[in-house]
């Protein structure tokens, strides 16, 4: 995983803005689609996050604590 602690901040800094963003495309397809697009979509975007979190931050903030945001869990 990333050595450089300012790569990793910069890193982890974008994976929570796709997050932000990934949250905001289910809710437009929530509100201007149909129930099952949502829940096609919702599902999808589901399992981007997840990889997101397991393959990406998750190592990340094992390496690198200090840059993990304070409101993540």
């Amino acid at each position: 995983m990333i050595q450089n602690e300012e790569v990793a901040r910069q890193i982890s800094d974008l994976m929570v803005e796709f997050g932000r963003r990934l949250d905001a495309s289910v809710a437009l397809v929530r509100d201007r689609g149909t129930p099952e697009e949502f829940q096609v979509y919702r599902r999808a975007v589901g399992k981007i996050m997840a990889d997101m979190l397991l393959e990406i931050m998750n190592p990340l903030y094992a390496k690198h604590p200090d840059v993990k945001p304070a409101g993540l869990k």
